[in-house]
């Protein structure tokens, strides 16, 4: 299945999938979204880092997007272990607002995460959005 849509589309998705979004839009972990030892590999535009563990794993989730937000597009797609999953987010805070784009990898073991891979654009205030507006024509949104 290859699905590109809004999240309130994301129904015929595996309830792992429809969890991990919930989690990046609300921050709360839904139980048995990871399994006690989920591994993250994440890459921004300037740094990698890893963390084992589900607290590990949300504390560099909750250091680069500490509240809640938006995911108003996504694209899921199921692999033989796991799925595949590329959105775009949208949040603010006292600084202002955000977006960012970011691809995840997920192997999936028992109906959790046990393993992700993610890769993030970085983070986009409000004037690197506008000057991208300005200076691309994008084909596709």
């Amino acid at each position: 299945m290859t699905t590109t849509a809004p999240v309130t589309e994301l129904r015929a998705a595996p309830l792992v999938a429809r969890n991990l979004v919930d989690w990046i839009e609300t921050t709360h972990v839904p139980d048995g979204l990871f399994t006690e030892d989920v591994f993250l590999d994440f890459t921004s535009p300037q740094w990698r880092q890893q963390a084992q563990g589900i607290d590990a794993v949300r504390a560099i989730r909750d250091y680069g997007h500490p509240g809640p937000g938006r995911v108003p597009r996504l694209r899921y797609d199921p692999t033989p272990t796991g799925f595949v999953l590329e959105w775009e987010e949208q949040w603010d805070d006292a600084t202002g607002h955000w977006y960012c784009r970011e691809m995840m990898r997920a192997e999936v073991r028992d109906g959790s995460i046990a393993e992700l891979s993610v890769y993030c654009t970085g983070n986009w205030n409000e004037a690197l959005v506008a000057r991208h507006a300005r200076e691309v024509r994008l084909i596709r949104p």
